[in-house]
């Protein structure tokens, strides 16, 4: 996704590919769709379940690479079961302290972040980290 810097002008290329009509960007490079979401029995659209786990990977992934010297060292893996996604984070243990912060400061933000962004997805997620 690229952020829109046209103003306007039709002559400047977009940096951001436009959003589709229907507001949904769920088509991958081959043209196929990734996921169907589903109405549920309250009628709010849910996700798909291996879409939520995958974002909320997404976003641990981007947040410790961030924190660490060496970000090739970083395993995150997600696990669903149900209406629930456990993140695993693997660092090495000497870049361990960066991503848990003083007092575990950084680590509460991290899961913070998680928490809300697994609301939002209709999940249940929590984060451990691992050396």
């Amino acid at each position: 996704m690229r952020i829109d810097n046209t103003n306007g002008d039709p002559s400047v290329e977009p940096l951001i590919d436009p959003v589709p009509e229907d507001g949904y960007d769920d088509v991958d490079e081959d043209g196929e769709v990734e996921g169907k979401a589903e109405y549920g029995e309250d009628d709010i659209l849910y996700a798909p379940v291996t879409d939520a786990a995958e974002r909320l990977r997404g976003l641990v992934a981007y947040l410790a690479t961030n924190l660490v010297d060496d970000p090739e060292n970083v395993e995150v893996e997600a696990r669903q079961r149900g209406g629930s996604v456990f993140i695993s984070l693997r660092v090495p243990e000497e870049e361990l302290g960066k991503v848990i912060g003083r007092g575990g400061r950084i680590a509460r933000a991290m899961r913070t972040a998680l928490m809300i962004a697994g609301s939002r997805n209709n999940v249940r997620a929590s984060l451990d980290i691992e050396d």
